[in-house]
């Protein structure tokens, strides 16, 4: 079953919030591996309670380790089969060392130029 955009925006911000949860909370990231189910509402996604659950921290081979596209099909998949598939690839590593001051004051303070989140400011 394809999700139309507001279905697939639900999920993408869901499962967004699913790995930033894992990759800074362990206790989260634990509560993933022992208990998906839970762990997965506490982030937006509810699944049927006789859901075949599945959570894979090596992306198998083949398919790109954080793809967005691959997770979607694995979630419409799911909405039919009742096996749902979540990847959850490690902590992605930033070399700060490669950021300019002037992007680090941004990710830190934030936008300097305006007041509002607008295209400008990216």
């Amino acid at each position: 079953m394809a999700l139309d955009p507001q279905q697939r925006a639900e999920f993408v911000n869901a499962y967004t919030r699913v790995l930033i949860s894992a990759w800074s909370d362990e206790g989260f990231a634990a509560r993933l591996q022992s208990e998906p189910r839970t762990a997965l509402a506490e982030s937006g996604l509810e699944l049927p309670a006789d859901a075949e659950i599945v959570i894979v921290t090596q992306a198998p081979e083949g398919t790109q380790d954080g793809n967005l596209d691959v997770q979607v099909a694995l979630w419409e998949a799911g909405l039919e089969t009742g096996r749902y598939e979540f990847h959850i690839p490690e902590t992605p590593a930033v070399d700060a060392a490669e950021l300019s001051e002037g992007d680090l004051s941004d990710v830190a303070a934030g936008c300097n130029y305006c007041c509002c989140p607008c295209c400008c400011c990216t």
